[in-house]
């Protein structure tokens, strides 16, 4: 472990509250926005988490039906379960446990999501993370694009006394993740067993959380933390914190990314800089210029 100075503590934690269903098929709760204010966690917009969830089999896929993104990133993260997407410029494709579906919304676009058919016709339990990524302001009008990053395919760093990283985005010990960013952002998924242990650097300034997947974990050798908490690190000092797997197949989702400092403009699926460009958003939403998508 690093000196003391160095360790970087924990400022926040929190547990989940109250959960709200999007469309039939996700039953979420969201970290961000309410006792994290965006700011604070700058540029991780917002975090969804839908805990686990058992559903029953059922031959018409839940979902949420075709709605629009523009000027941020939706980043999907499947730990039980599966889900199927697509979107207006013809893009689909399907993500089930520990895979990770980065979509860049950019200049907008059109998306939609639902439990994949064959999953839905066995049921069974859910368990996701999305979290939308805000994108610089320069970056606003980039051309969306997805990125289906395959859990067989990460980046893969092993920790002592077992267990492993898995580099979704950024670097870790040296290895890099297959994710693209915008910005400096580090977005990995620790899993870890009994005993396992792991160290995490990340500037100071850069805005950091974990959430307990699953298990239990200790930080910094004194903290426990147990299934489905949040944790938010303080940025006034030190840069590095441990983390020790309580039990065997713990998963810790960790982010860590560079503050845009940047004007916010937001209205539901918009997030913008000014007034000026968030109306001009719904205007080309309203005109069409999303495309079509049944």
């Amino acid at each position: 472990m690093e000196t003391t100075k160095n360790i970087r503590k924990i400022e926040t934690v929190l547990k989940p509250e109250t959960f709200t269903w999007i469309g039939d098929a996700f039953y979420t709760t969201s970290f961000i926005g309410n006792k994290i204010s965006r700011r604070r966690m700058d540029p991780f917009f917002a975090v969804g988490y839908n805990a686990d969830i058992h559903f029953d089999a059922r031959e018409i896929p839940r979902g949420v039906g075709a709605h629009p993104h523009k000027g941020f990133e939706t980043v999907t993260l499947a730990y039980k379960g599966k889900i199927e997407h697509g979107d207006s410029l013809g893009n689909h494709g399907i993500i089930g446990e520990g895979d990770v579906q980065w979509m860049t919304a950019g200049s907008g676009i059109l998306h939609k999501e639902h439990h994949e058919k064959e999953w839905s016709k066995m049921g069974g339990d859910f368990q996701m993370v999305q979290m939308w990524v805000n994108l610089p302001a320069k970056d606003k009008e980039t051309e969306p694009k997805y990125q289906d990053l395959y859990f067989d395919t990460m980046t893969k760093v092993s920790l002592e006394n077992g267990g492993y990283v898995d580099v979704i985005a950024g670097e870790y010990q040296g290895q890099k993740g297959k994710g693209t960013t915008f910005s400096s952002i580090n977005l990995f998924n620790a899993r870890l067993e009994k005993g396992s242990k792991g160290n995490f650097t990340f500037h100071k300034n850069f805005n950091t959380a974990i959430l307990v997947i699953e298990g239990s974990v200790k930080v910094n050798d004194n903290e426990i933390l147990e299934k489905n908490t949040f944790a938010m690190f303080e940025n006034d000092h030190g840069e590095t914190f441990s983390l020790e797997g309580l039990s065997d197949n713990t998963i810790v989702l960790m982010m860590s990314g560079e503050p845009l400092n940047e004007p916010i403009a937001h209205y539901g699926p918009f997030v913008m800089n000014t007034q000026e460009q968030l109306a001009k958003a719904f205007e080309d939403f309203s005109s069409g210029k999303f495309g079509y998508l049944a």
